[in-house]
Formats: structure tokens, C-alpha cells, sequence
């Protein structure tokens, strides 16, 4: 009946650690992208909404 003797402070180290470096990649994954990636999708975003906006179809107002 051996039984392995853990340092709790050790334990609970190594934990925490590794909680840290989970939420520190899922940060990378949502917020790690360059300037230029950012830049890029704002261009796109843009030339999308304005190629929208020259199909559109205006209604004349009746007064």
C-alpha cells in the first residue's frame, strides 16, 4: 500500500499554471491577429457593404 506523496503547494502551482496557459491560448486565438489581418477585413467589410449599397434600390418618398 504505497501511496505517492504530492507537495499540495507543488500541485496546486502546476494548476494554476496550466489554467493560465489555457486561457492565455484561447486569448491568442481570439485577439492574435496583425495589423495587417485587421486592416485587411475592415478593407473587405467595407468594399462589401459599399457594392450593398450601389444595388440598392431607392423608393421614391411620397409627399
Amino acid at each position: 500500500m504505497a501511496a505517492d506523496i504530492v507537495n499540495l503547494r507543488q500541485f496546486r502551482k502546476t494548476k494554476a499554471r496550466a489554467e493560465r496557459e489555457a486561457t492565455a491560448e484561447q486569448n491568442r486565438l481570439t485577439h492574435g491577429r496583425t495589423k495587417a489581418e485587421k486592416t485587411l477585413t475592415r478593407t473587405l467589410n467595407e468594399k462589401a457593404a459599399k457594392q450593398l449599397d450601389q444595388g440598392r434600390i431607392e423608393k421614391p418618398t411620397e409627399t
